[in-house]
């Protein structure tokens, strides 16, 4: 049984932008992310908790964007409209915004700051991608002293096996894994 402080607990979004949210993931749609991410948000919100979307954006010229070698680059050159958020996120009743420009929400940002500010000690996690954004965040979260929660389908990766490594594997040694009816049920609403 999960059991939740409402307003002690704040849902991190991580990367349900425009861009990310149209790319082949796996095991849960897209739409299917969102839907449960807006589920736990309007739950945790109704019960007094915080909501912080959280993107990722690089400058136009993207001189802040990691440049190392690496043996599969990042995907670059996206125009327009990628880094907004999706409609049903950009509507929640957001009390923070982050942006970010590593995979982790904490690295180089205020997330931290802001939690900390309103005594946020627990944190849920949804987002794309599972294996990258959500699990530094997380690993950041862990280290820095957070209860982490994972939303397992409120989340994807590029691949199923990607997803499941870091449900299985991961995230079992930094919080607790449980579906959105069951951290909806723990937020009391």
């Amino acid at each position: 049984m999960l059991d939740l402080d409402p307003k002690k607990t704040a849902l991190v979004i991580i990367d349900l932008q425009k861009g990310i949210v149209a790319m082949n993931i796996a095991p849960h749609a897209a739409a299917e992310v969102i839907a449960n991410t807006v589920k736990i948000a309007g739950a945790l919100k109704a019960a007094g908790g915080l909501i912080v979307p959280v993107h990722v954006s690089f400058s136009p010229d993207d001189g802040d964007r990691l440049s190392r070698p690496t043996d599969q680059a990042a995907p670059g050159g996206l125009a327009g409209d990628w880094s907004e958020f999706a409609p049903e996120i950009a509507a929640l009743p957001a009390d923070v915004h982050i942006t970010k420009r590593q995979w982790s929400a904490f690295y180089g940002t205020e997330l931290d700051l802001q939690l900390r500010r309103r005594g946020i000690d627990t944190i849920i996690l949804t987002g794309i991608a599972t294996s990258f954004g959500v699990e530094s965040t997380a690993r950041d979260a862990w280290q820095m002293n957070y209860a982490v929660v994972f939303a397992e389908d409120a989340m994807s990766a590029p691949t199923t096996e990607l997803h499941s490594h870091s449900v299985q594997r991961i995230f079992p040694r930094l919080g607790r894994t449980r579906s959105t009816d069951d951290i909806v049920a723990a937020v009391g609403v």
